[in-house]
């Protein structure tokens, strides 16, 4: 019973789930810092803090709510606009390199043996006579 503990433990996926946990967690807390510290009052010099948290129908604190929502909305914003878009556009940029050197490769010419059997070819068919 332990053998099969130890060795799930021991797998590989395991240790890199918990190292990307771990790092997601650090990453969470220097994303909500950019938000909190950075944009949120930059936002605020623009057109005053956003604070709807005194926002209450009944006994619902619906203000709350508000604050919350547009904190992932910002949060969703930094992270795909200072991470994700970037990432795609270098990962395009690569794939289009990529491509172009393959399509370089195609054009240049055939090695000196191709082209040598390639004359032959046309040599034995122009000699060909019916």
């Amino acid at each position: 019973m332990f053998k099969g503990f130890k060795d799930f433990l021991s797998r590989g996926n395991v240790l890199d789930l918990a190292v990307a946990v771990v790092i997601g967690a650090a990453f969470n807390n220097v994303v909500g810092s950019l938000v909190k510290d950075i944009f949120t009052p930059l936002l605020g010099l623009l057109g005053g803090l956003p604070d709807f948290s005194s926002w209450k129908v009944g006994p619902l604190m619906l203000g709350s709510f508000v604050n919350s929502v547009l904190s992932f909305l910002f949060t969703a914003a930094v992270v795909y606009f200072m991470l994700v878009a970037p990432a795609e556009a270098l990962k395009n940029a690569t794939k289009e390199k990529q491509k172009a050197e393959k399509l370089d490769k195609a054009t240049e010419a055939p090695p000196e043996e191709i082209q040598l059997l390639r004359r032959i070819v046309e040599l034995l068919e122009s000699n060909d006579v019916h």
